[in-house]
């Protein structure tokens, strides 16, 4: 089940079709969809749970818990819609694009990919853009 929390004003405008969008992914890469909670908040928010949880005193766009056993993918992801906006326009694209980008990024974590190299970035995007290609 995924399930679709809002800590502050800002809905998703197609639950179900995104909903059916990440199972997707996570099946493609040979995992089941387990319990996902995706939780929109803003950055003060998100910025307590850095501090609390991973003792960093810095804005985010995301931040995710990963409760995946075996091939079930499962957690918990934090997005600041604050910082999506302020990225979407860094990087000239659509709010939209940017806030699947996010999303989708997250549950590539919990599928192995990591993103501290170079090369591990290169491959979290290719991946990222592979996913974002079954949304359209």
């Amino acid at each position: 089940m995924i399930d679709y929390n809002y800590e502050i004003e800002f809905k998703l405008e197609d639950e179900n079709k995104l909903s059916n969008w990440i199972k997707t992914c996570i099946n493609s890469n040979n995992k089941i969809q387990g319990d996902l909670s995706y939780i929109f908040c803003n950055d003060e928010y998100l910025i307590k749970i850095n501090k609390e949880y991973l003792d960093h005193d810095t804005y985010t766009d995301i931040i995710s818990f990963d409760y995946c056993e075996d091939n079930i993918v499962s957690g918990d992801i934090f997005i600041s819609i604050e910082r999506v906006k302020e990225n979407a326009n860094k990087y000239k694209k659509s709010f939209e694009d940017e806030l699947h980008r996010v999303m989708i990024h997250g549950v590539l974590h919990y599928l192995g990919y990591k993103d501290k190299s170079d090369k591990e970035k290169t491959e979290m995007r290719n991946e990222e853009d592979n996913c974002l290609k079954q949304l359209k």
